[in-house]
C-alpha cells in the first residue's frame, strides 16, 4: 500500500492517506502531494512542507519551508507558517498572523490579526494570541489564557489558566501568570515572579525576582515589587512605592509612595 504523501521522518502522529482511499476535493481546492492535505488554489504551500490529510490550508494562506501542519489544524486567510514549525490538533491560524521557527500549535489554540508566535514558542488548549502580540523565545501560553494587544509572552515564561496579558505588557524571563490574573498596560513580570487569583499588575508597575502577588492584590502606577516580597488578599501598591526583600503586604493594606 502507498502511501499518499510522506510522513516527515522521526515524527509521530501524522496521517497519510493510503491509495486505496478517495478524497473529496471540491471545484478550486487540490491535495498537497505531501500529506494529502486539502488547499486552496488560491494558497501556497511549499512541496516541503506537510499538510495531513484532514488538515486545511485555504485563502491566500503559506505554508512553507519544513512546516507541518496535520490533524484538523486550518491555516487560512493570509496567514503565514513556515520554518519548522507545526501547527496540529484543531488549531487556527488566521488574518496575518505568522508561526515561525520551532514553534508548535496544538490542542484549540488560535493565532490570528497579526500576531506571531515564533522560536520555540508554544501555545496549546483553547489559548488564543491575537492583535500584535508575540509569544516567543521558550514561552508557553496555554489554558483559556489570552495575549492581545501588543502584549509580549518570552523567555521562558508561562502564561495559562484564564489569564490575560495585554497593552504593552511584558511577561518575560522564568515568570508565570495563572489563574484568572491579569497583566496590563506596560507591566511587566519577569525572573522569577508569580502572578495568580485574581491578582492585577498594570499600568507602568514592575513585579520581579522571586516575588508572588496573587488573592485580589492590585500593583499599579510606577510601583515596584521585587526580592521575595508577596503582595496578596486585596493589598493595593501604588505610586512609586517600592515593596522588597521578605515584605509582606496583605489584607486591605495600601502602599503609596
Amino acid at each position: 500500500m502507498v502511501g499518499y504523501g510522506i510522513a516527515p521522518q522521526g515524527q509521530k502522529g501524522y496521517e497519510t492517506m493510503s491509495d486505496t482511499q478517495t478524497p473529496t476535493t471540491p471545484i478550486g481546492w487540490h491535495r498537497h502531494p505531501n500529506g494529502g492535505g486539502k488547499v486552496q488554489d488560491s494558497a501556497s504551500v511549499a512541496e516541503t512542507a506537510f499538510v495531513g490529510v484532514n488538515a486545511c490550508v485555504s485563502g491566500y494562506a503559506t505554508v512553507s519551508g519544513n512546516a507541518c501542519v496535520f490533524d484538523y489544524a486550518t491555516v487560512a486567510d493570509y496567514a503565514t507558517v513556515h520554518d519548522s514549525a507545526t501547527v496540529s490538533g484543531n488549531a487556527t491560524v488566521a488574518g496575518n498572523a505568522r508561526v515561525s521557527g520551532n514553534a508548535w500549535l496544538y490542542g484549540k489554540a488560535k493565532v490570528y490579526d497579526k500576531a506571531k508566535v515564533c522560536g520555540n514558542a508554544w501555545l496549546y488548549d483553547n489559548a488564543r494570541v491575537y492583535d500584535d502580540a508575540r509569544v516567543y523565545g521558550k514561552a508557553k501560553v496555554c489554558g483559556d489564557a489570552w495575549l492581545y494587544g501588543n502584549a509580549r509572552v518570552f523567555g521562558n515564561a508561562r502564561v495559562y489558566d484564564d489569564a490575560r496579558v495585554y497593552g504593552k505588557a511584558k511577561v518575560c524571563g522564568n515568570a508565570r501568570v495563572s489563574d484568572s490574573a491579569t497583566v496590563a498596560g506596560n507591566a511587566r513580570v519577569s525572573g522569577n515572579a508569580w502572578l495568580y487569583d485574581k491578582a492585577k499588575v498594570c499600568g507602568d508597575a514592575w513585579l520581579y525576582g522571586n516575588a508572588r502577588v496573587y488573592g485580589s492584590a492590585c500593583v499599579y502606577d510606577n510601583a515596584k515589587v521585587c526580592g521575595d516580597a508577596c503582595v496578596y488578599y486585596y493589598a493595593r501598591v501604588f505610586g512609586n512605592a517600592w515593596v522588597s526583600g521578605t515584605t509582606r503586604v496583605s489584607g486591605n493594606d495600601v502602599v503609596d509612595a
